[in-house]
């Protein structure tokens, strides 16, 4: 370090020497010297040389970056540079602001793991050949989240580095403070009435859903509202529920545990076919309507009254999974079909994509047809969500804490969707991008003429990419019926710096020669 630079107390920089004022700028801080940095990216190098020193233990966890305006001083740059940088690696879930506490470090990049052996660990986890070597299981996602890598784009994979401990935190304690001892008993089997009113309330802000509270059953995600509306939809003689194809195997997988059957129905540019879903002959159909998983269309206006004529002509139900309805960037906000037919449409949402999925709590606005069915399943089931989480939900719902959680993530998920697309326009030719506009994650397809394809399926495909530390999806799991190759990338979860390195790593992993081995750093 040039000792010119370096202090041990207070300088007074405006009356140094000439000879220290033309010395090369630099700082104590992690021996950072600006020099190095490439001419117009000083913010870039800046957050690359701090992520580095993060990763390798040199900033720990709970460790303080110097204040903006002190870094810029040393570094003799303007304090712009040096608060680009941070925001950077706020982006990237390292860092947090703390208000007088500073800028602290609040995790790590994950390290590169080295190669997983051939055979299945102790554990039962199973080896990247064997993930995507056959039709998957009932555990795959467990096994995909158990596999090691350095860039996780799974799809559904919300940002819990935002999670908004302290507004949570701040919830917790005004209601802990006006909870009475009765509140601590059994509660509503269909949910604590001020979250249901909460509910009610951002429904009709946010989706224009005119619900009353009792309207409301509160329920663990979106997964158990499937199946408790397969229990229900089973005893009223409906065993078949229509599925979009392409479509969530996810889903898939919780209403064949709960013993439905799912003809698929065809999506294109418009939404789901509803004539191919008359051909079923299904009197209940699962939709993603505001955007569409995974292809990421909006169902149209016309295929919406289309899905109106066959629920009155058959007396059909629709179940309205409302995903991703929050996140959008480049359109208008959708409107909710259950706005449009409440008799007809089971609608349900959660807060797992704008919260975590930790916290289990999600919602189901049944028609009034088989509200009571439904309550009864879900007392029958649980008894009811836990009371605690649902009285703090409800606080940030009524106190506005959600909505601005909701504009934060609006802002970032925009940033690195454009970082995942500009990577995918660098590094992997050929690919088109699908729901761009909207969601947390994109689908690419690949033309049969692709330079990256070479006659591969998209298991082969996600197989390479996990091979070299990179987790996909292939798009042939979310399909019934054969179709062209593709992948389903998730962003939410990575920074725009991130992000640019794992898809530069999925490009130079789907361009190595077929057959080869791991290209993970070991």
């Amino acid at each position: 370090m040039d000792p010119g630079c370096r202090h041990n107390g207070p300088v007074d920089r405006a009356n140094g020497t000439a000879a220290q004022r033309t010395k090369t700028a630099g700082a104590d801080f992690l021996q950072l010297r600006v020099e190095n940095a490439p001419p117009g990216a000083r913010a870039d190098w800046l957050a690359r040389e701090i992520r580095a020193a993060i990763a390798d233990g040199r900033l720990p966890v709970g460790g303080t970056l110097p204040p903006s305006r002190v870094l810029a001083a040393e570094l003799r740059v303007s304090r712009g540079v040096v608060t680009e940088a941070y925001r950077c690696l706020t982006e990237d879930g390292h860092v947090a602001g703390r208000g007088r506490a500073g800028t602290v470090v609040v995790a790590a990049p994950v390290p590169a793991p080295r190669p997983a052996p051939a055979a299945a660990a102790p554990g039962g986890s199973l080896p990247e050949g064997a993930l995507f070597g056959a039709a998957p299981g009932t555990d795959v996602f467990d096994s995909l989240r158990a596999a090691e890598a350095p860039y996780d784009f799974t799809p559904g994979v919300p940002d819990l580095a935002s999670f908004p401990r302290a507004a949570w935190l701040r919830s917790e304690r005004a209601v802990l403070a006006g909870l009475s001892a009765a509140d601590l008993g059994y509660g509503d089997p269909r949910g604590a009435p001020a979250l249901r009113t909460a509910v009610a309330h951002w429904l009709a802000r946010n989706r224009g859903i005119a619900a009353d509270p009792a309207d409301v059953l509160i329920v663990a995600g979106v997964a158990q509202a499937l199946i408790l509306l397969a229990q229900v939809l089973r005893a009223d003689g409906v065993t078949a529920l229509a599925v979009e194809e392409p479509g969530s195997l996810g889903a898939r997988q919780h209403l064949r545990y709960a013993g439905m059957t799912m003809p698929p129905v065809p999506v294109d540019a418009a939404g789901i076919r509803v004539d191919a879903l008359r051909a079923t002959g299904a009197r209940a159909v699962l939709l993603t309507p505001a955007h569409q998983f995974p292809t990421g269309v909006v169902l149209g206006g016309e295929r919406r009254r289309e899905l109106m004529e066959w629920a009155r002509a058959c007396g059909g139900l629709i179940v309205e999974d409302d995903y991703d309805a929050e996140h959008r960037y480049d359109r208008p906000p959708v409107p909710a079909v259950r706005a449009m037919l409440p008799d007809a449409v089971a609608y349900t949402g959660s807060v797992s994509k704008l919260l975590a999925p930790a916290l289990r709590v999600g919602w189901l606005l049944p028609p009034p047809r088989y509200r009571e069915a439904l309550v009864a399943a879900k007392r029958f089931s649980d008894l009811g969500n836990g009371v605690l989480p649902q009285l703090v939900l409800a606080r940030l719902m009524e106190s506005g804490d959600l909505e601005r959680q909701l504009r934060l993530l609006r802002r970032r998920h925009r940033r690195r969707r454009d970082a995942m697309i500009a990577g995918i326009g660098r590094h992997l030719p050929g690919a088109v991008v699908h729901g761009a506009a909207a969601g947390v994650h994109l689908m690419i397809t690949f033309p049969g003429d692709a330079p990256l394809v070479r006659g591969r399926g998209d298991l082969e495909l996600a197989s390479a990419a996990l091979a070299h530390g990179v987790k996909v999806q292939p798009l042939s799991w979310h399909r019934q019926r054969p179709g062209p190759p593709g992948l389903v990338l998730g962003y939410a979860a990575s920074g725009p710096a991130r992000i640019a390195e794992g898809i530069s790593t999925l490009g130079a992993a789907l361009r190595a020669p077929v057959g080869r081995g791991s290209g993970r750093p070991g």
